[in-house]
C-alpha cells in the first residue's frame, strides 16, 4: 500500500484529524469566489437571481467577474442571507473595520 497523505493522516489520533480539518476548512473559507460561496450555502444560481430579480445568466457572468460594483456585492451576499463588511489590512497595526457601507444598497 502506498504511503499517501491521507493513510499517513487516517494513523494520526482523532484529536490532531480534526485539528487539520478545522484548519483546512479555515484556510479555505478564506479564499472562496462567490461562486463557491453559493455553493457552500447550498444555494443555485436560480435561487439567488430570483431573490435579486436578475436573470440566472446574469448571476453567472457576476460570479465570474473579477471587478465587481461595491452594491452589486452587498446586493449579492444579502441575497444568500449574508451580510458584507469591509476590513482594511495595514502592516503592523490591527485590522479596521470600514463604516458607512451598510446601507450602500440602498443609495444606488
Amino acid at each position: 500500500m502506498a504511503n499517501t497523505l491521507r493513510n499517513r493522516i487516517k494513523k494520526l489520533p482523532i484529536a490532531r484529524r480534526n485539528k487539520i480539518n478545522k484548519r483546512a476548512k479555515e484556510l479555505i473559507a478564506q479564499e472562496l469566489t462567490l461562486r463557491d460561496l453559493r455553493k457552500a450555502l447550498a444555494l443555485t444560481q436560480a435561487d439567488v437571481s430570483s431573490k435579486l430579480h436578475m436573470k440566472q445568466e446574469a448571476i453567472s457572468r457576476l460570479e465570474r467577474r473579477s471587478d465587481i460594483l461595491l452594491s452589486t456585492l452587498v446586493s449579492y451576499i444579502k441575497a444568500m442571507g449574508g451580510e458584507l463588511n469591509l476590513t482594511a489590512k495595514f502592516p503592523n497595526r490591527p485590522a479596521i473595520t470600514l463604516k458607512g457601507f451598510e446601507d450602500i444598497e440602498q443609495r444606488k
